[in-house]
């Protein structure tokens, strides 16, 4: 009975000592998950800081405007022209810029201002379409292949494989299987979009995978999934954000290379890139037609890319100091 009464002792011994670390464990954590909040509001204090930052170069300044100025009359299209963009008047094809019509008409006498305008929709929807799903689909590949060991060969040779053909023709190959439309066109524009950021992703992940906080959270016993959205996910904003930024502007110029090739969305609807493809016969004889279709290309890509380097020396430490 003493063996016994000994044995019991010491069973409720191990059994206290265990619910004493798990006590101390369970504060341990929550006193680290109490620090990282508080780190967390210091950032969000100086992150507030930056953007003002943002605005104060005035190249990025007037970019940012022009992009505001080109949406604007994108969703607004309608009241701003009064008129169908559709519309055909022959007998005032090929006006002149005029109180009329602010930008003159094309070759069917439809007002180009009106075209310009629900045109940009159609772009400015495809590319953020293109974007958002480039950015989504590679930061998660590449947040799986710099996290877990063993999906990092597999998913970046799938990636190299697609990055080995040129993007425009790859993503003539793909609308040419899936056919021209405007979902089929914002498909196959984020399939050839996705490597680019998840090579991008992966590599920072890769670093992010190795800093102390991150072993932290795996010696408390925190699981693989909340690791990936609460800790590394956080650390990732940066490059998906510059990366979206960039691609914004790409797919722009990629959906009109594509409508001007004759391989993007269909011909009746207008898009900057239809509009020069289906006015480059006039162009000798109305420059217009083709001239204010390709500015609105130019622009609204050149804004991007100057808001992009903008957000990009913001977020980026080394590139800091000197803004």
């Amino acid at each position: 009975m003493a063996i016994f009464g000994l044995f019991g002792e010491k069973a409720a011994a191990q059994d206290a000592a265990i619910e004493a670390a798990a006590l101390r464990s369970d504060r341990f954590r929550q006193q680290r998950e109490a620090d990282w909040q508080r780190l967390e509001a210091i950032v969000a204090r100086m992150e507030s800081g930056r953007f003002r930052k943002l605005f104060r170069r005035r190249i990025v300044a007037v970019a940012a405007l022009l992009l505001a100025l080109m949406t604007l009359a994108a969703l607004f299209a309608g009241p701003l022209s009064g008129l169908d963009p559709n519309e055909t008047a022959v007998s005032q094809r090929l006006a002149r810029p005029s109180a009329m019509h602010w930008l003159g008409t094309d070759e069917l006498g439809r007002d180009l201002f009106a075209r310009i305008a629900f045109g940009g929709r159609t772009s400015l929807a495809i590319a953020a379409l293109t974007a958002l799903g480039a950015v989504l689909a590679g930061g998660l590949i590449g947040l799986l292949a710099g996290f877990i060991h063993r999906l990092d060969a597999p998913l970046m040779r799938l990636v190299d494989a697609m990055m080995s053909f040129p993007d425009i023709l790859l993503a003539i190959a793909l609308v040419g299987i899936l056919g021209p439309s405007m979902l089929n066109v914002v498909l196959a524009l984020v399939l050839v979009y996705t490597p680019r950021v998840a090579r991008v992703v992966r590599a920072s992940a890769l670093v992010v995978r190795e800093m102390p906080f991150i072993e932290a959270a795996r010696a408390v016993g925190v699981g693989t999934p909340r690791i990936l959205w609460r800790h590394m996910l956080p650390n990732l904003v940066s490059p998906l954000t510059v990366q979206g930024t960039f691609i914004f502007a790409y797919a722009i110029l990629a959906e009109a290379a594509l409508s001007f090739l004759g391989v993007g969305v269909p011909p009746e609807i207008p898009t900057w890139g239809t509009m020069v493809a289906g006015s480059q016969q006039y162009a000798h004889q109305a420059l217009w037609i083709v001239l204010f279709p390709g500015l609105a290309i130019v622009v609204t890509a050149l804004s991007l890319q100057l808001l992009g380097d903008g957000v990009r020396d913001l977020l980026d430490p080394r590139l800091r100091r000197s803004m």
